[in-house]
């Protein structure tokens, strides 16, 4: 057998796997509302079950494992990452406070400039 066939094949087995898994959830769906007299506890308890399942099908397919692959990828970049100190995040903060305040005081000032303009323009009292 050949590559090609067998990515064939695997795409295939891959689309009946997925098809199963969203199977489960509807069917999982359709029970937690069939039955409505017993316990929501246990109904809940089912659908995550059954949630749980869906979800380790869908994983062991080629687009589970490239799915899989990226989040331990991103979860190692992630550690990488240098958090700012709690200092640095306070004065980052306050800088930004201070100036989306003055910005806002300068756009009211040149608001209000510009409003008594057209009304001079216009000859309204003002």
């Amino acid at each position: 057998m050949n590559s090609k066939s067998e990515t064939q094949a695997s795409n295939k087995f891959d689309t009946f796997k997925l098809a199963f898994a969203v199977l489960v959830l509807v069917v999982a769906v359709a029970a937690f509302y069939y039955f409505v007299d017993y316990l929501l506890l246990v109904r809940v308890a089912g659908l995550l079950a059954a949630a749980g399942v869906a979800v380790g099908i869908a994983l062991t397919t080629d687009m589970g494992v490239n799915l899989l692959g990226f989040i331990k990828d991103s979860r190692a970049e992630l550690r990488k990452v240098v958090w700012p100190t709690r200092q640095e995040t306070w004065q980052t903060s306050l800088a930004v406070i201070l100036m989306v305040i003055i910005m806002g005081v300068f756009l009211w000032l040149l608001d209000m400039l510009l409003l008594w303009l057209v009304q001079l323009l216009i000859g309204s009292g003002g």
